[in-house]
């Protein structure tokens, strides 16, 4: 087998796992391009989930958006 060909059996496993990734991945793929958020650099715990909190709800605003965008473009 010449490296870099997957056998039938590695394509259908790499196909079952990324139907599973997709879902979770995607809220993590956006914060990281769209609001620019890598890493959080304070170091409380507390702080931390506040930081956490925010991020999440700027996705949620972001996906509303995002969503109201499709809804018009599929109106027209």
């Amino acid at each position: 087998m010449i490296q870099g060909d997957l056998t039938i059996k590695e394509k259908l496993r790499n196909k079952r796992i990324s139907k599973k990734q997709v879902i979770g991945e995607r809220p993590f793929a956006v914060i990281k391009r769209v609001l620019n958020e890598n890493r959080t650099f304070v170091k409380r715990l507390s702080c931390v989930k506040i930081i956490e909190m925010f991020k999440c709800f700027a996705y949620g605003l972001y996906q509303l958006v995002t969503l109201d965008l499709k809804k018009l473009v599929m109106t027209i």
